[in-house]
């Protein structure tokens, strides 16, 4: 398995669903999770696969609700 460049963290009762990350990221890593329901009542972000993460922070930049952060990794 590909070892990721980045770590993305979703502060999950911060997002409001608005899609945006999942949008701007270019390795589509990132999608609105139908099965959970956050504090706020909307379906937040998550991560599909962290290997594919290449540490762009697309995702934090486009964030409204600073929900996101990004983590370069390295090695």
């Amino acid at each position: 398995m590909a070892k990721p460049k980045g770590l993305v963290v979703i502060t999950v009762d911060r997002c409001k669903g608005c899609k945006l990350c999942a949008e701007a990221c270019p390795t589509g890593i990132i999608f609105m999770d139908g099965t959970v329901i956050n504090i706020k009542g909307y379906q937040p972000a998550a991560i599909k696969n962290m290997a594919g993460c290449i540490a762009c922070g697309y995702c934090a930049m486009v964030c409204p609700d600073v929900a996101i952060s990004v983590e370069r990794l390295d090695g």
